[in-house]
């Protein structure tokens, strides 16, 4: 296409288009489910982050979350943790050492950083009160002194810096990519996928992405609010 804008287009089509291979020994059943749990538990987690405040229709406030859960952060540590069913089972059903292996490195890796990040989140939810996200992101509207914003990135640095380096590794950025080092596992746990499969641990990968900055926004750096933009 032109200055290469079709590359994408070109990439999801050729996955779409490419053979379904499925090792002779594999777990076929499970095989086939695994790529559905990644994607899936990636795009639930995205339901409570809220993406503003609120709009009025027909006389009722409507909150800019899909799903308003009072228990925000506790679902979507929940949900991170079963993210790790699907990379574990995708490497053991797959019948492969290098996919097996790639799975309990990530099972292993997605475990003990759960850990961190649930206890870098501490703080914060000390100093809100609530678990719900978007009276979190009302609590950093204040000012600190009058002039700084009451970010929890200012409040909590050092939690800031633990969930920064935690959602690294759960999402398999370097350097803590081990699921997938090309160099000993040629690609980790999704080795044995292609066409469509592949596709969706590839989607999952980029989802996770998407929600774990959304997550540090929503925590750390004040949300939807924008610091003096009350006074424009």
């Amino acid at each position: 296409g032109p200055f290469g804008l079709l590359q994408t287009v070109a990439d999801v089509v050729k996955l779409l288009m490419k053979e379904d291979i499925v090792p002779t020994n594999a777990n076929k059943p499970i095989h086939d489910l695994t790529p559905i749990i990644s994607i899936g538990v990636a795009l639930s987690t995205f339901a409570v982050i809220p993406f503003g405040d609120t709009i009025e229709i027909g006389g009722q406030d409507i909150k800019l979350m899909i799903a308003d859960v009072n228990v925000g952060i506790l679902y979507i540590l929940a949900l991170t943790g079963m993210g790790v069913y699907g990379v574990t089972l995708a490497g053991w059903s797959s019948n492969s050492k290098y996919s097996l292996l790639g799975g309990l490195r990530s099972s292993a890796q997605l475990i003990s950083y759960e850990l961190s990040m649930g206890l870098s989140i501490i703080g914060i939810l000390m100093v809100a009160g609530t678990l719900q996200l978007d009276d979190i992101v009302k609590e950093q509207a204040k000012y600190l002194g009058g002039w700084l914003p009451a970010w929890n990135v200012f409040l909590q640095p050092v939690g800031f810096v633990i969930f920064l380096v935690a959602s690294f590794a759960e999402t398999n950025r370097l350097p803590f990519d081990l699921p997938e080092a090309e160099p000993e596992l040629v690609g980790g746990y999704h080795t044995e996928y292609s066409g469509l499969k592949f596709g969706l641990f590839f989607l999952a990968e980029y989802t996770n992405m998407i929600v774990a900055s959304a997550v540090i926004t929503t925590l750390f750096l004040g949300g939807w609010h924008l610091p003096r933009i009350e006074n424009i």
